[in-house]
């Protein structure tokens, strides 16, 4: 892996700068997502059409476009001279980023009941974004991230690992919700409840909006922001699209629940 590295970068200097361009890429794809995204739904689930290719079993699709979230920073830890994986805070992030993807793209997809097809178009933009962002993500903090003395223990550290935390026990635990909401063989929507679903729509995308949040934080750098504001645009999106699907489509919608922040909006 080493070697294919070195082949494609004349030198380190050289792929923290492309490792940088790639964040600062992400933050404009971000923007411009958020601008097609006023005009046109994510087109997987509910909001699935065959406008943007034939369709893929979710079970399949889910499982295969999120691995390479997973094995390419399987790779490039255990297979590159990481040289940072020693150190504490590169160690607890790299946990964090880990702890995600093993359960979205190994257990996650096999809980799936029912669910619409995938989009072709979807499914491997999904998939090439796992590439993208598995890599930015897992080499900037296994071989270039440098973080000072105690950093683990500095206020932002904590409170970014603790909104990790949270933020991921949000998001399995209403992914959970919504997955009991069927029973095996059904098939169609439900109201969900409990949990945060009594005060928002969007209680799995607002865990994990506030995963990603924790994670930049306590990452502190360009990487790992570029990604939380990626995903915020994303999934806010979907919370709101989620929102007012949930209100058009049954009568008895609790009209007090807001889209993804409880109370507010």
């Amino acid at each position: 892996m080493d070697a294919i590295l070195k082949f494609i970068f004349s030198s380190e200097a050289e792929e923290l700068y492309i490792l940088d361009c790639l964040a600062y890429c992400m933050i404009i794809m971000a923007l411009l997502t958020f601008v097609t995204l006023l005009f046109e739904n994510v087109p997987y689930g509910r909001y699935a059409t065959t406008r943007y290719g034939f369709l893929i079993n979710v079970k399949f699709a889910w499982f295969v476009q999120e691995l390479p979230a997973f094995f390419v920073p399987v790779f490039l830890v255990f297979f590159t001279s990481a040289s940072r994986t020693s150190h504490l805070p590169n160690q607890l992030l790299l946990c964090m980023y880990f702890c995600h993807y093993v359960q979205r793209s190994l257990i996650y997809p096999f809980l799936i009941r029912g669910g619409k097809s995938t989009p072709f178009a979807s499914f491997a933009l999904a998939f090439v974004f796992c590439i993208y962002n598995g890599y930015l993500q897992t080499r900037y903090l296994s071989h270039y991230a440098e973080y000072p003395s105690g950093w683990v223990t500095h206020p932002a550290f904590i409170l970014g690992g603790l909104l990790w935390l949270f933020g991921w026990l949000i998001n399995v635990h209403s992914d959970h919700i919504l997955r009991n909401l069927r029973q095996p063989g059904e098939t169609g929507y439900k109201i969900p409840r409990g949990g945060l679903f009594e005060f928002i729509s969007g209680a799995n995308f607002f865990g994990e909006i506030m995963e990603w949040a924790g994670f930049a934080l306590a990452g502190n750098s360009i990487h790992s922001l570029a990604f939380a504001i990626f995903t915020m645009v994303v999934l806010a999106s979907r919370a709101v699209a989620h929102h007012k699907w949930y209100l058009s489509k049954f009568e008895d919608y609790p009209k007090s629940r807001k889209a993804l922040v409880p109370f507010v909006f």
